[in-house]
């Protein structure tokens, strides 16, 4: 929910940061011009979830803008654990008064100098607060010391012409301030979450219906717990806080529901009826739960390297806005909250280089179509970096599942159906886990982390041939699969979804010489809800080139250092014949600067 490294700063680093006492010019070198803008440090005190909350902003105003000559306005808020004063905040608010617009920066409810218990970006508390701070911007309300706003471009009174940028924490508040409040012209969430149940504890079992799961996927100990402690360390870290910062005793720093939610997944125990009130709460803080009363045009920009919240968010944010009718474009980026952050040419807050880089060129576009001359191209529908060439590949729409392997029973990947090979093999998981994606956390600390591996027996495996050429794979591969598990089996109908069968599917790219790559460490956790059927699994989103002599590997393993795994032992055997057999599904692309691609999946 922070940044990543080089691009956001890490989370308890940004935590520094006072709010000044009187407006502030920005000083220039004696001979040189002046700043195009000033800085004045504002409160405002708004009503934002039933209760009254400090929210501390900076204003950047650009000079020359006044009532006579108004400018649209941007407001951005930080990442999870952020301020308005950290790094990649603080240069959003600069770098768009440097560029004319109003902008409004300012601490999330419970960060910085803000006050209010977090919430998790629900629209009735973050969003309400911001929709106070669109008041702000439309003149219509006064910040706390009396300032007022007359120099905002208006639609119409009461109305201003207003954008909002943000990244992670920062971008799902979006949503949920557009969801409230429909003054807001033009979003660009980055590198956030679609439905944040899924995100912590994902299952990803493929299902036609959308409703609010019923039980808890694979719980993602490390990032969950890594940022509960940010939150929760935050009075400590940060003395003399308003005191609408301190929850319970044993809560102090989120709402309840928050805290019962991780305390609950931390459990271990998942009984069906705390389980659906828990993902309840989680789904309806989520974008996924009210996009509908999104009207904003939103430009999403997702992260390749995250394993926090993969391209699979941004995807299913895009297929509901563009359902509902809503315009929306999409960028899959280089970097997340897994780093990527060292990415050569890609936008980075720090440096702010936004006419230089893909990404920052489309984003000063998009504010400019709907924040400015109403005429800008805004670029293609989808975007993709690529690490293998130069510059990022388009597409009119998402690539759709266009290569079949077959999973053999020799433990191959075979192009043709009636190649595979009958047979059966097994794995039989630990009571500890023995096999290793990735260290959560790593991208955001800088620290070192092992590379990924599987311990022989607890895993299985089946390796393609040597690829004859390239083969440019962009988007989710589909995983069709059927497994025998006895004991898993007879605990499935126990009432208590922990035990059920847990696996996880993953896709290496092995080189000739035999070393292999597991892209950007991620792997598909699945709770299996019926061991008795096949199932399909939707693995998180890539952009990678297979190279021509290299083999695709897919793996099914039994547990992962980043999650929380089966509860017991359970045997796992996966047998196939040419009549009935597991399918291996990838969306490639053809070579080249530019594809024309269907929609689908």
């Amino acid at each position: 929910m922070s940044g990543v490294v080089a691009r956001f700063p890490k989370p308890l680093a940004a935590l520094a940061g006072a709010a000044l006492a009187a407006p502030l010019v920005l000083a220039a070198p004696a001979g040189a011009a002046p700043e195009p803008y000033t800085v004045t440090p504002l409160k405002f005190t708004v009503r934002a979830g039933g209760h009254d909350c400090t929210v501390d902003a900076d204003l950047y105003r650009p000079r020359g803008a006044d009532a006579a000559h108004p400018a649209p306005a941007v407001l951005a808020t930080n990442g999870f654990a952020g301020s308005k004063s950290d790094g990649s905040t603080d240069a959003l608010g600069r770098a768009f008064a440097a560029r004319g617009y109003v902008s409004l920066v300012y601490s999330g409810l419970g960060f910085g100098r803000s006050g209010c218990l977090i919430t998790l970006d629900a629209p009735e508390a973050d969003g309400r607060a911001a929709s106070g701070l669109v008041d702000f911007l439309a003149g219509t309300r006064t910040a706390d010391d009396g300032t007022r706003a007359d120099f905002v471009a208006l639609d119409e009174p009461g109305d201003p012409r207003v954008g909002m940028i943000g990244g992670s924490y920062g971008g799902a508040v979006q949503f949920a301030t557009a969801a409230v409040d429909h003054r807001v012209d033009a979003l660009v969430p980055l590198i956030t979450w679609n439905d944040l149940g899924h995100s912590l504890a994902p299952d990803n079992t493929v299902t036609e219906d959308r409703a609010t799961p019923r039980t808890p996927g694979v719980f993602k100990w490390q990032w969950t717990n890594g940022f509960y402690l940010m939150g929760e360390g935050q009075p400590l870290l940060a003395p003399s806080l308003d005191p609408s910062r301190f929850g319970k005793p044993n809560c102090l720093h989120f709402t309840p529901e928050a805290c019962e939610t991780i305390s609950f997944l931390n459990s271990g125990r998942y009984p069906a009826e705390e389980s659906e009130a828990v993902l309840a709460f989680t789904h309806g803080v989520s974008p996924v739960s009210y996009l509908h009363r999104v009207e904003a045009p939103t430009l999403l920009v997702q992260g390749q390297a995250d394993t926090l919240f993969n391209l699979n968010e941004a995807t299913a944010t895009y297929d509901a806005l563009r359902a509902h009718g809503t315009t929306v474009k999409m960028i899959w980026q280089a970097w997340g909250h897994s780093g990527g952050g060292a990415t050569p040419g890609e936008l980075d807050l720090s440096q702010g280089n936004w006419e230089t880089s893909y990404v920052g060129r489309r984003i000063l576009a998009w504010f400019g179509r709907y924040l400015l001359d109403r005429t800008t191209d805004t670029g293609p529908a989808f975007a993709y970096y690529r690490d293998w060439t130069s510059g990022y590949g388009t597409a009119d729409a998402l690539p759709a599942a266009s290569r079949t392997l077959y999973l053999s029973g020799d433990g191959t990947l075979r192009e043709h159906r009636s190649d595979v090979v009958p047979g059966s093999r097994s794995y039989t998981n630990r009571s500890l886990p023995s096999s290793h994606s990735e260290t959560s956390l790593s991208g955001l600390t800088g620290l070192p982390d092992l590379d990924p591996y599987d311990t022989t027996g607890t895993y299985l495996d089946w390796t393609s041939a040597p690829l004859p050429s390239a083969l440019d794979v962009v988007g989710a591969p589909r995983a069709r699969l059927r497994v025998i598990s006895p004991k898993a089996e007879r605990v499935q109908g126990s009432g208590d979804a922990s035990d059920r069968l847990v696996l996880f599917v993953k896709v290496y790219d092995r080189a000739p010489d035999g070393s292999q790559e597991l892209v950007h460490r991620l792997v598909a956790p699945v709770r299996v809800a019926d061991v008795t059927r096949p199932f399909s699994v939707r693995l998180p989103g890539i952009v990678h080139r297979f190279a021509a002599g290299h083999r695709l590997r897919l793996v099914i393993a039994g547990s992962d250092t980043a999650y929380y795994g089966n509860r017991g032992t359970k045997p796992v055997t996966v047998a196939s014949t040419p009549r009935e057999t597991g399918v291996l599904q990838l969306p490639v692309v053809r070579a080249g600067t530019s594809e024309k691609t269907r929609a689908g999946e």
